[in-house]
């Protein structure tokens, strides 16, 4: 008999017991749902992927992303009218192909004055520390020197790892951006990346594909690649080439 009396076990099953049965039937809506959310998610990277690729191009909607050579000329002849400090900085961009963030990191201890090379570590790898050797002309690398120093910065302990240019990315920006406006650079290639393009288009018509994607650091050489597709001045430079070894 009970006698009145509840039993506290089956009074604390039936709750679970109940619960159990109103979430089953929701179980396969759930994963259903689930599934639906994760293939939502795999899609995206494919509609993501066609701006990546059209990124991968020495053309823009505003125009060429590099200097023909008549721009290279006036850009270089408005270099005069600066300061050694603007100069010197634009030259070392346009002659090594480095990004800006790269130009206003190197020290006196990235030059090798004997060998004519500059170190620039790449800064856009997902691994840290590497480092490339790009050859500069020796009239850059005897202005360099004479205008910092470098041979004495460079046995200074203190003053071998200083920056040479201590300007912001803004401010070294707005330096390079005023000298193409006075040389009257406009679209997509009147910025400091302009002349990393520059370097590029240039290095890959006599300089091995392999040797242009070690100084301009890209891991792949499809990236490189992109350096050869030019038109204009520097396409009828590719066709020469053919026409005196044929």
């Amino acid at each position: 008999m009970n006698n009145g009396r509840t039993n506290p076990v089956r009074n604390q099953e039936k709750p679970a017991n109940s619960a159990l049965r109103v979430l089953q039937p929701c179980w396969p809506k759930c994963f259903r749902r689930l599934k639906m959310f994760q293939s939502s998610k795999r899609a995206k990277p494919s509609s993501l992927a066609v701006p990546c690729r059209e990124s991968m191009s020495l053309y823009s909607p505003k125009g060429r992303k590099y200097l023909n050579t008549a721009e290279r000329r006036r850009f270089l002849s408005a270099l005069e009218r600066r300061t050694s400090a603007i100069r010197l900085f634009c030259l070392t961009l346009m002659w090594s192909g480095c990004r800006i963030s790269e130009a206003l990191a190197l020290t006196p201890r990235c030059f090798d004055l004997d060998a004519g090379t500059i170190e620039i570590e790449t800064l856009k790898r997902r691994k840290l520390g590497v480092v490339r050797q790009v050859p500069l002309p020796p009239d850059l690398i005897g202005e360099l020197s004479a205008w910092s120093d470098l041979a004495a910065m460079q046995r200074n302990p203190c003053l071998a790892y200083r920056r040479l240019w201590h300007w912001s990315r803004t401010t070294a920006w707005r330096h390079v951006k005023g000298v193409m406006v006075e040389a009257d650079v406009s679209d997509g290639s009147a910025m400091p990346k302009g002349l990393r393009h520059t370097f590029g288009v240039a290095a890959f018509q006599s300089v091995p594909p392999h040797l242009v994607q070690r100084w301009l650091g890209h891991a792949s050489l499809r990236t490189t690649a992109i350096y050869g597709d030019v038109s204009g001045p520097e396409e009828r430079s590719f066709a020469e080439r053919l026409w005196v070894a044929w």
